[in-house]
Parts: C-alpha cells; sequence; structure tokens
C-alpha cells in the first residue's frame, strides 16, 4: 500500500471511530477481584462502605468477580464448586454476596457486571481447583509443547499460577456454558456479565489428543506430522511449521465460535444484559492466545506475518456489548517509548514481550485498540494498579489518558486502591 494512501485510510479510521464513539457510554469501572477481596466482601458492612467510597471517587460500574481462576464459585451454584475459605478465611454463605452488591451498588445508582473466568479451573500455587479436585475434569487442562519438557499438563508447570483448560475441548465448552447460564439466570437484575480468560494459556498451547483431532477436522485432513508440521524447537526458539498459520487461524476460530455461542445463549436467557468482555491490548502479540478481538473489517494480514487472508472472519469485536482492555504499561505518553528499559521492564501478562514499542504505552495501546475495533463497540482501558506502586501522579496521568483515549477507564482493582489509599487519587484521574 502507497503510504498516502495508509495515512487516508488511517485518518478515516480515526474519524469513523471518533463518530461512533460518541455514541457510546462513558463508564469509570472498578473491578472488585473475588481472591484478594475475599474476606473483605464478606461483609454487609464492607460492601456498603467500599460502594459509597467507590461512588464519590466517580465510579458507574462495578465488577464482581464472582468466578476466580479455581473454578470454584461465589454465589449459590448447583454446577461449580462454592468457594467458601481462601487461605485460612472462611466466610459466611448464609446470605448472597452478589444479591447484595446487586442491591446496594443500585440502590447507589451504579450498575454491576458479574465477571467469570473461562478456560482455567485450578491454581497452580495451591493445587487448588476443579482440575485438582475432579479427576474426570483434570483431563480437560491444557496440554503445553514446551522445549524442556515436550508435552507437559499445565498442573506440572509451577511457574504458571492459572491452570487453564484445553478451549477446544467440546466438554470443556458446554460446561463453562452452563456456568454461564446459571449465572445469568439466577440473577435477572445483573447489569451486565464480563468474561475473562476466554483464550489459551500461551503459544505453546493447546497440543492434547483432542485438539489435533479438531484441528484434522477443521482442515479436513490427517496432520502427518503432529506437532512439528505446526511449530518444533531450535534451543527454546520456535520454529514454525508449514502449518503454523493455519493453526493460529484454527485456534481463532475456536475462540470466536464460543464468544458468539455464549453471547447467543446468555441473550436468549436475558436479552438487556450487557455481554463483555476483557482481554489485554496487546493485539500484534496476542495472537499466540487464540484470540482476535479486532473488528471483522479489519484485516490482520495487511500488518501481520502471523495472519492468514481468514484470520479476519474470526474477528469477534461486533459481539460484545462492552469491551475492556488491559492497558498495563507504567508509561504513559507515546513520547515515553524511549524510557522503557527492555532489558527490566516487568510485564509478566501472557503473550507480552519486553519490546519498546508505542503500543507498549498507555496512549499508544488504546490508540491501537481504537483502531482495530473501529469504533464498533464502546471500549473502556484498563489499568493495573499495582504498577504505579510509590507513583501516585502517574496513576493519575494514566487515568486521565484512558479516559481521553476510549470510553472511560477500566480499575484492577480495588485492593489496590484501599491498600495505597489512593481514593483521592482515584477521583483526580477520573475527573475531566
Amino acid at each position: 500500500m502507497h503510504t498516502v494512501k495508509m495515512i487516508t485510510g488511517l485518518l478515516l479510521m480515526a474519524a469513523g471511530w471518533q463518530t461512533a464513539a460518541a455514541q457510546h457510554p462513558r463508564k469509570n469501572i472498578l473491578w472488585f477481584d473475588a481472591t484478594a477481596n475475599f474476606q473483605r466482601f464478606g461483609q454487609k458492612d464492607s460492601i456498603v462502605y467500599y460502594l459509597q467510597r467507590s461512588k464519590d471517587a466517580g465510579i458507574t460500574d462495578v465488577v464482581v468477580d464472582v468466578k476466580p481462576i479455581t473454578g470454584e464459585v461465589l454465589y449459590p451454584s448447583r454446577i461449580a464448586p462454592v468457594m467458601t475459605e481462601w487461605e485460612g478465611k472462611t466466610r459466611d454463605v448464609s446470605w448472597d454476596m452478589l444479591g447484595y452488591f446487586l442491591q446496594e451498588s443500585h440502590r447507589l445508582g451504579m450498575k454491576v457486571h458479574a465477571s467469570a473466568n473461562v478456560f482455567v479451573a485450578g491454581h497452580n500455587f495451591f493445587d487448588r481447583g476443579v482440575v485438582y479436585e475432579d479427576a474426570f475434569k483434570k483431563s480437560w487442562q491444557t496440554i503445553s509443547y514446551l522445549p524442556e519438557t515436550g508435552m507437559t499438563p499445565i498442573t506440572q508447570q509451577k511457574k504458571k499460577y492459572s491452570a487453564m483448560l484445553n478451549p477446544a475441548n467440546r466438554e470443556v465448552q458446554r460446561y463453562e456454558l452452563s456456568i454461564l447460564k446459571e449465572l445469568v439466570g439466577k440473577y435477572p437484575q445483573l447489569d451486565g456479565i464480563i468474561l475473562d480468560r476466554v483464550r489459551y494459556d500461551a503459544l505453546a498451547t493447546d497440543f492434547s489428543a483432542v485438539s489435533r483431532k479438531a484441528f484434522e477436522r477443521h482442515l479436513k485432513r490427517k496432520v502427518a506430522r503432529f506437532p512439528e508440521d505446526i511449530m518444533s524447537y531450535s534451543g527454546k526458539q520456535v520454529v514454525k511449521g508449514p502449518l503454523f498459520n493455519q493453526w493460529i487461524e484454527w485456534r481463532a476460530k475456536v475462540v470466536h465460535d464460543f464468544i458468539y455461542e455464549a453471547r447467543a445463549a446468555i441473550k436468549k436467557i436475558n436479552p438487556a444484559i450487557s455481554f463483555g468482555d476483557y482481554t489485554g491490548s496487546w493485539y500484534p502479540t496476542y495472537y499466540e492466545l487464540g484470540v482476535n478481538w479486532a473488528s471483522k473489517e479489519y484485516d490482520p494480514a495487511t500488518e501481520f506475518a502471523w495472519a492468514t487472508p481468514g484470520y479476519k472472519k474470526y474477528a469477534y469485536a461486533e459481539a460484545l456489548d462492552l469491551f475492556t482492555t488491559g492497558n498495563y504499561y507504567f508509561e504513559v505518553d507515546k513520547a515515553e517509548k524511549n524510557k522503557i528499559d527492555t532489558a527490566s521492564v516487568n510485564r509478566t501478562e501472557a503473550a507480552q514481550t519486553r519490546a519498546a514499542e508505542e503500543w507498549y504505552t498507555v496512549e499508544g495501546s488504546a490508540e491501537l485498540v481504537n483502531r482495530l475495533t473501529l469504533g464498533k463497540i464502546p471500549v473502556y482501558a484498563g489499568l493495573y494498579v499495582e504498577q504505579y506502586k510509590g507513583h501516585p501522579g502517574q496513576f493519575v496521568r494514566a487515568l486521565k489518558m484512558c479516559r481521553q483515549k476510549s470510553d472511560g477507564a477500566m480499575v484492577f482493582d480495588i485492593v489496590h486502591i484501599i491498600n495505597y489509599g489512593w481514593w483521592r487519587e482515584l477521583k483526580e484521574g477520573l475527573t475531566d
């Protein structure tokens, strides 16, 4: 593409996004993590107190995590095990935490979204969760193809805390859909549901026999050399095989199809509920997780060597009513890219690298998300508060950038606001 045409196209896309974004609701979203706040929000007075503080700081929507990575849930379920204890702390389950959040949030004029971690069912640091405690579901865990140990179940990888599942396993999909349907049906007053971890664990997953068969059905032929026709290793470096890009496309299809199936199932129960999703913002490497969160009108094959011409078919932005992204970087302005120390930068989220790119800043990543979603959906740029520990001014700047470059801001998590005492900073960052 000629440079002039490229610039013209980008300007038109930007103009289109600005027009569409003006119609999207402005929101300031605060996340309430399940395990980090397990004991705190097992108390009704704590819920009342912190919801009021959140409201006073400018929060419009709260996200209540009710299905953490263990696969347990924080509401009375007939399907998933209920979490009644965490790190030696127990909670009274004679009353309904999520129901109380809904009651009190709505009293204050705030909306409530329930968050559910989908393709994960165990915590490897504690050897706890569904894949550890249910012998049948143990077979659902993802299998990694690693240079050091070959085919390795994720529960044996103790440097990874999330015991991820195989997204291509139809039994896994049915089970997770049943939980989502139960949740939405049980709480008709929910304003929204936000899915998390609807993805693969890493580029190295999933190489189980289940995935091989599913991929071969997709190809309509056998894979002669598995996994070498997809990828292998030279030392620790990935060597791409002849089917690598087709494998990447198929994984994106798996996630795409689940997203659309989940939306249909949830909307059938409650047509008015907001259907949302969380992903990271680092699209140039997010393909490693089997996720194409862009608009179907964006073609990544024009920019990235890993994208097939058909990859764009498996974009799913248009399936969402709300999209919140992790713009998880200390550097705020694109100009701060030059300050990134690639040797020591702390990026631990799945598929992140240590590169110094503009899209590894809050501003640059928010602009990237806007460009790729084309204004089709409301986007709320998110921050991981812990990254700004000791730097409250940078946190305020980052919050303002999120609000400037998207339809609002998402803050993860309230526990850090509480621990750092950053209520004033939160309000300042959310104030125009």
